[in-house]
């Protein structure tokens, strides 16, 4: 049942808007044409159970580039 899948990731994520707003990002980045969305959100939430979206979300995140400063001659 899905509200079991939920309660799982709820014990990754603390706050269930948060893992509302995770949960619709990943299912759509996820969903392949031709299947059903109600699987593709329960995989999401089985991913959800072993590892936090919230420290993947800290990976993707892109590095501050140093910016190159121009010296006065």
């Amino acid at each position: 049942m899905r509200s079991d899948l939920v309660f799982k990731a709820l014990s990754q994520v603390n706050n269930r808007y948060q893992l509302c707003q995770l949960a619709s990002k990943a299912t759509r980045k996820l969903h392949k044409p031709n299947s059903r969305l109600q699987d593709t959100t329960n995989e999401v939430l089985c991913r959800f159970e072993t590892t936090s979206p919230e420290a993947r979300k800290s990976e993707m995140a892109p590095a501050a580039q140093p910016v190159e400063r121009r010296r006065a001659a």
